[in-house]
């Protein structure tokens, strides 16, 4: 585990689970911390803002970074929290930039509720979890570039067949199973259009998108977390939140 993916899981589980914020937000993140979670102020002061008030009102945090991995200074997380006994429950997806000692420069967010009925059976946040690093890491990012690019941006539902498996593995909560579930999404008025990729960032076969699509008159901020094998994707992971008016920002925004 590099110090930047190392740092990320103690502002986590030191700073939000642990309830020791202050000391965390101190020494793990650099000289800025720039935030796009658009509740969140930035720098240490915003993070102390919202995060102190959130322990208080949450004395029972359980929260499991359930897969991580980096890229360079770009660090990914997937974590599920279950609040006050499971008064609440969420899935998040986080992306940082972090400098050249690890320490957290920047965020980014998704938070979604937890959903334990999914459309395809499977578990919204369970799944494989465990990094393959003798994957081709830089092979599966090209993978899902052009997946990106051909079949989401473009909207070439023909060519799925070339990057998906037939029996992909689904975790997007509102995907039936199967290739054949994710085409049915892909070409129903729910899924829009895919606008923007902001970042792309893998590690041996998982390779995480986020960036942003048009749905039903809104703007939805979206991580797509891929898990390829032979070349091909075979297990998928959405999460995804509403972009709230600009008025409602604490920062400059999702991106």
């Amino acid at each position: 585990m590099g110090q930047g993916l190392d740092n990320v899981h103690r502002i986590y589980l030191e700073g939000i689970a642990g309830g020791n914020a202050r000391e965390a937000v101190h020494k793990y993140t650099g000289h800025r911390y720039t935030q796009h979670s658009t509740g969140v102020g930035d720098g240490a002061e915003g993070f102390l803002a919202f995060f102190e008030p959130f322990v208080d009102r949450n004395p029972k945090r359980d929260i499991e970074i359930v897969r991580s991995f980096e890229d360079g200074r770009w660090v990914f997380c997937n974590a599920y929290q279950s609040l006050n006994d499971g008064a609440a429950k969420w899935v998040t997806m986080d992306m940082f930039y972090t400098d050249a000692d690890g320490l957290i420069l920047e965020h980014w967010d998704t938070i979604a509720p937890y959903v334990a009925q999914t459309k395809s059976g499977e578990d919204m946040a369970g799944g494989s979890k465990d990094v393959d690093l003798a994957a081709e890491t830089e092979a599966n990012k090209a993978v899902v570039l052009e997946y990106t690019k051909q079949v989401r941006q473009e909207a070439d539902l023909s060519k799925l067949n070339t990057f998906v498996a037939l029996d992909l593995v689904q975790h997007a909560p509102n995907i039936e199973a199967g290739r054949d579930g994710l085409k049915a999404w892909l070409g129903s008025d729910e899924a829009g259009t895919y606008e923007m990729m902001f970042q792309l960032i893998g590690q041996g076969d998982f390779v995480v998108t986020y960036g942003k699509r048009h749905s039903l008159g809104k703007d939805i901020a979206v991580f797509d977390l891929y898990r390829l094998s032979g070349g091909v994707i075979v297990e998928h992971w959405m999460n995804e939140e509403d972009i709230s008016p600009r008025d409602a920002w604490g920062n400059s925004g999702k991106f």
